[in-house]
């Protein structure tokens, strides 16, 4: 049985660590992209079944890429979480009308990413397995 993949795209190193552990360890396999250009490089080859994404990205903000995303078919499919640190009153309709399945603000809750996730997607294959 393979691993359910989840795209990290976010600019910062350490959330992006703190995002693989949290994932990894709950049996997800876990890919990263500090940008929207190599995001869309990943997402070709690797195929995640969901996508934690940073809203403030270099170049292409995190919205736009979603939108980009949801408007492709093959790609339309893919769950998307805005992860956001800069919540402000209205950032999670911004995030919804974008094509966002769901929002998170940072910094994260480990227990409540975890739980979010599996809502979203089911269990990675540790889970599934035990």
């Amino acid at each position: 049985m393979s691993a359910t993949r989840v795209l990290v795209v976010d600019d910062n190193p350490t959330n992006t660590k703190l995002l693989t552990f949290i994932l990894g360890r709950r049996g997800y396999e876990v890919a990263s992209a500090e940008d929207a250009d190599r995001a869309l490089e990943v997402i070709a080859e690797f195929k995640p079944r969901m996508i934690l994404m940073d809203v403030q990205l270099p170049g292409m903000d995190g919205l736009s890429l979603t939108r980009l995303l949801k408007s492709r078919p093959e790609t339309r499919d893919i769950v998307i979480v805005a992860v956001t640190a800069a919540a402000m009153k209205g950032d999670e309709d911004k995030a919804r009308e974008a094509g966002c399945d769901g929002y998170i603000t940072k910094p994260i809750d480990v227990a409540d990413l975890a739980a979010r996730v599996h809502a979203l997607i089911g269990p990675g294959v540790a889970e599934a397995s035990s």
